[in-house]
């Protein structure tokens, strides 16, 4: 799936700011590339004092953890420590945690279920892309 960071993190968006009116909501695009899976980034804006706060990384499919990885590296570029990172999947392979606990020992990784298998058809259903 090529839907970028940015567009996946959106569908959790609205619930977070449901609970948290007042939260401050950076944005990252993120793109993978369909045949090499490496992850690109487009686009990055943040509150100016992010390097202070803790950070909810929302991604609710977590398949190969590349996306996740850059935009934590972004993240980083931008004061942030990756032990104040709190990934928020919806779910998650055991191949993608592990690469990102590989490259960020440090981040807090949570998730409603750890799959082999990453369900593709939820941004496709949710975006209505299929």
């Amino acid at each position: 799936c090529s839907a970028g960071a940015l567009l996946a993190g959106e569908a959790m968006e609205q619930g977070l700011r449901d609970c948290c009116r007042s939260i401050r909501i950076g944005k990252i695009l993120i793109q993978s590339d369909e045949e090499t899976q490496r992850a690109k980034v487009y686009y990055a804006k943040f509150p100016p004092d992010i390097y202070r706060r803790k950070v909810l990384l929302m991604y609710p499919i977590l398949s190969t953890g590349n996306t996740v990885i850059e935009a934590v590296k972004v993240l980083v570029e931008h004061g942030v420590q990756p032990s104040v990172i709190i990934l928020l999947s919806l779910f998650s392979t055991p191949h993608g945690a592990k690469s990102i606990i590989q490259e960020f020992p440090e981040i807090t990784i949570l998730t409603t279920e750890v799959h082999p298998v990453a369900p593709t058809h939820f941004g496709q259903k949710y975006f209505g892309t299929d």
